[in-house]
């Protein structure tokens, strides 16, 4: 194989909307990170997971690859699991917060980003704000959507830890479905996939020992640090992280903006997420231009117009051209 053989083989092909990402990994210390990417654009988004993640099985999740391409169409956008979940290595006990910083710096080194905006999902939002304000060169703008201040506040009524050993008790079941997509927990597909998900994030034991130290989260001393301009994001009825405790993230970082969503899922890409998108694009690039591409209604349009138009034209366009058809709708709706 040729020098220009070789430099082809390793050059990346840029994504279509009908693939799914490939997983690398990167080294965090002794850890492999799992992480895919989205997107060239001249922005770097990495997103910043919560307390269940799987690279692979989360593009099963009905809106997640769809939102991650809404992203993509101005930015590069950067997933990963945190060392312990889903496809990362698995590790003793529990990360610590310093190793989930270090992870996403890893990251960030891996696909040669210097800057990137921080998109936190819950238990994200805490590490992605201590991350900001420890690396305040690395990170442009911070995105934090279902945000809390201090873990334990989840639980007012009882025990925090007694609560966290309960719950493993029905951990791969699906349990989690009813307070994180709330809007589809009477599906019972949906939260057979769900249950799947979990199981394939985490063991019952890895996921109590992150849980309980969680427990340990309270960043309200460092938000008033954070000096990166932040938007912070929440639902108004969800299920999992009282409303309340998003306007008190926001309240404790100064300068921030805060918008307020209906609903009650507390998974960022569930639901009606149109105005969520349009908010995360304009604050990060200053206007909004683009549309979330519903690819299955393309696919079922184009699929329909080939069986009801009769005309001689329609039958030739769509016989010849094949799939290239389907990729000039789906670029013209881009």
């Amino acid at each position: 194989m040729t020098a220009v053989d070789n430099m082809r083989a390793e050059t990346p092909t840029p994504m279509s909307y009908l693939e799914l990402p490939m997983t690398r990994y990167a080294m965090s210390g002794d850890a492999s990170v799992a992480y895919q990417t989205m997107g060239d654009g001249p922005i770097n988004i990495i997103a910043i997971p919560g307390i269940v993640s799987h690279v692979e099985f989360m593009h099963e999740m009905p809106g997640y690859t769809a939102f991650l391409q809404r992203l993509s169409k101005f930015a590069r956008v950067i997933t990963f699991d945190k060392r312990g979940q889903g496809l990362s290595d698995k590790i003793s006990g529990a990360p610590t917060l310093e190793e989930r910083m270090d992870d996403v710096r890893a990251v960030l080194d891996s696909v040669g980003a210097q800057r990137a905006a921080l998109l936190g999902f819950s238990e994200g939002c805490a590490m992605s704000a201590v991350f900001a304000a420890s690396y305040p060169e690395r990170v442009s703008h911070l995105v934090l959507f279902g945000a809390f201040v201090r873990y334990a506040e989840l639980f007012p009524d009882a025990d925090p830890q007694l609560v966290v050993q309960e719950r493993m008790k029905y951990w791969g079941t699906g349990a989690l479905m009813k307070e994180v997509m709330a809007s589809r927990a009477s599906d019972p597909e949906a939260v057979a996939k769900f249950a799947k998900f979990e199981r394939l994030s985490a063991s019952p034991g890895a996921m109590k020992a992150l849980q309980l130290l969680n427990l340990q989260i309270d960043v309200g001393d460092i938000l008033p640090t954070v000096r990166t301009p932040t938007l912070v994001l929440h639902r108004a009825n969800d299920a999992l992280v009282p409303v309340q405790k998003g306007r008190d993230f926001a309240a404790h970082i100064p300068g921030s903006s805060y918008r307020e969503y209906p609903g009650s899922d507390h998974a960022f890409w569930s639901g009606d997420v149109e105005a969520l998108l349009g908010d995360i694009e304009e604050f990060i690039i200053g206007h909004r231009e683009s549309k979330s591409v519903d690819l299955e209604r393309i696919l079922a349009t184009v699929m329909f117009t080939d069986i009801v138009d009769s005309t001689g034209r329609a039958v030739e366009m769509v016989i010849r051209t094949g799939i290239g058809y389907l990729a000039i709708m789906i670029g013209s709706r881009a």
